[in-house]
């Protein structure tokens, strides 16, 4: 498994502005591989075993879906999995699009904003009742 430290500076990486991607579709094929891989941890991280399953056709809902069970804060993270699904589905079916770039790099933001939410979890038991603004997450930032 891929250290966390590693998947935040790839995301870093793929969402930096002054990188922009020469092929859209495989950065955006990255992205979502680098969610399943935050999601991994989590579940690794409460001793399960990452499923390969896939729910509505992708593996980072079903590994969301896993890494739920009996966490009902994880669900926080829930429409975040979602969105990165959407942006994948946005700049892999188009990549020539004119948008493509700004959607790459909100892609990478989400992707970033799902693992900021997964290893503050990780950190504080609590965080989930209000997603990533949770006052603890700030706290141990400062």
């Amino acid at each position: 498994m891929r250290p966390l430290g590693d998947i935040e500076a790839r995301i870093d990486q793929l969402g930096g502005a002054t990188n922009p991607a020469a092929d859209p579709a495989a950065a955006a094929r990255e992205l979502l591989g680098l969610g399943e891989d935050v999601l991994e941890h989590w579940i690794a991280a409460r001793g399960g075993t990452p499923t390969a399953a896939r729910r509505e056709g992708f593996r980072l809902l079903a590994l969301h879906r896993q890494g739920a069970k009996g966490e009902p804060s994880f669900n926080a993270c829930r429409e975040t999995c979602r969105e990165l699904v959407y942006h994948h589905n946005l700049i892999t079916m188009d990549p020539g699009h004119p948008d493509t770039a700004a959607r790459l790099a909100m892609a990478a933001l989400v992707a970033n904003h799902l693992y900021l939410f997964v290893s503050g979890k990780m950190e504080v038991e609590q965080l989930g009742e209000f997603c990533c603004s949770s006052r603890p997450l700030h706290a141990n930032m400062s």
